[in-house]
């Protein structure tokens, strides 16, 4: 079985770094990342992907990357779910692995 995916977008925000009780480093990032297909309209939609970044890895990204930069990311597809009020619900989002630098946004 193989749980891998390769994604390439702008960061959609600050990427946002904090630690867990136990110290550890996490950060949160959004991917902007566009399909590869026009829709109806003729325009390209995009994908917005949320990504858990640890240690090492969550500290660079924070340290090096701001919104707007380009980046690749090679990690795992997680769910994790939780029970609310309203019942219970899911969350999906990508557990980088690797974050490569690949351009930072023109400075305006």
């Amino acid at each position: 079985m193989l749980n891998q995916t390769v994604l390439v977008g702008r960061l959609a925000n600050e990427p946002e770094l904090y630690e867990t009780e136990t110290g550890k480093k996490v950060a949160r990032i959004t991917l902007a990342v566009p399909r590869s297909y026009k829709n109806v309209n003729g325009e390209y939609d995009t994908d917005f992907i949320g990504c858990k970044l640890w240690q090492g890895v969550a500290q660079s990204t924070t340290d090096y990357c701001r919104k707007g930069d380009l980046i690749g990311v090679k990690g795992r597809i997680q769910t994790s779910r939780y029970q609310t009020d309203d019942g219970e619900r899911f969350i999906t989002e990508v557990i980088a692995e690797k974050v490569t630098f690949l351009s930072s946004k023109k400075q305006d």
